[in-house]
């Protein structure tokens, strides 16, 4: 994919553990701790926080990865400190905090995984809304062995990818999924050859930018809601979100487009 991608700016430019770029209306936002296998520490979340929160007015989409052989091996455990209960809590909300402002953010994000996926990587692109997955790439959740529990919001968004039988063996044997296990088990979107997952992610991305935001909010914060509701409550909470979504003036424009045959009908590629 050729975008033209160029550093971020302003706040992104200061965030040291982060590499941020910009083409158009899409993110790169690259994790920057290749040595330590881009293990997250409390800097690295507390800088990724920082850039969701300050993306640029005119990112439409954001792309999640890597520096190096890996994308992420989780929490950092050469930083690991004895923390008192209240403090344990706190940390544990921090990242929640984090990767809630991921997923119920301002715009759809798509995670390309490769190497690592271990842990707080996993709970970070579970946060996602799009995983793209390597060759290379391989899942696991070593808490179980380390004698700590998932603290990013793993237990929560985890099963809903894999489901709770899965995460259960995980976290009790150590069970590790290469990319093929992982795509077949639901935690991987696309599977792309070594290399091949930026190109695959920016396309995705690129046609995630051009969809109309409203569209893209209520798939990105209505749907996880909606799901989670009794049939009923769902049903209604759909009927809204569809009202809202379909009399945006971007909206009217699109269904117009498309009842005036300017639009393309829907085709398998």
């Amino acid at each position: 994919m050729s975008l033209d991608f160029q550093p971020a700016t302003g706040v992104l430019a200061t965030l040291d553990l982060l590499q941020i770029t910009q083409a158009g209306k899409v993110l790169h936002l690259r994790l920057n701790r290749p040595a330590k296998r881009n293990a997250i520490n409390d800097t690295l979340i507390a800088q990724i926080h920082t850039a969701f929160l300050n993306l640029p007015a005119d990112v439409r989409a954001v792309v999640v990865s890597g520096e190096g052989d890996h994308f992420c091996a989780g929490l950092d455990l050469s930083e690991l400190v004895q923390r008192d209960v209240a403090a344990a809590v706190l940390h544990s909300r921090g990242w929640h905090k984090c990767f809630d402002d991921i997923q119920f953010g301002k715009v759809p994000v798509i995670a390309v995984l490769h190497g690592a996926v271990v842990g707080g990587g996993l709970e970070l692109a579970a946060s996602c809304h799009i995983r793209v997955a390597e060759d290379s790439a391989y899942f696991g959740l070593p808490e179980g062995q380390r004698g700590i529990f998932v603290g990013g919001g793993g237990s929560v968004r985890v099963p809903r990818l894999i489901g709770t039988a899965r995460m259960m063996d995980m976290m009790l044997t150590g069970r590790v999924f290469d990319a093929d296990e992982g795509e077949r088990a639901g935690a991987v979107s696309y599977r792309v050859k070594d290399g091949a997952g930026l190109d695959k992610a920016f396309a995705l991305a690129e046609k995630i930018a051009h969809n109309a935001p409203m569209t893209a909010f209520a798939v990105m914060h209505a749907l996880p809601r909606i799901v989670e509701q009794a049939p009923s409550e769902g049903l209604f909470t759909e009927s809204l979100m569809a009202a809202v979504a379909s009399n945006t003036p971007e909206a009217q424009e699109r269904l117009a487009a498309f009842l005036a045959g300017k639009a393309g009908k829907v085709v398998k590629q």
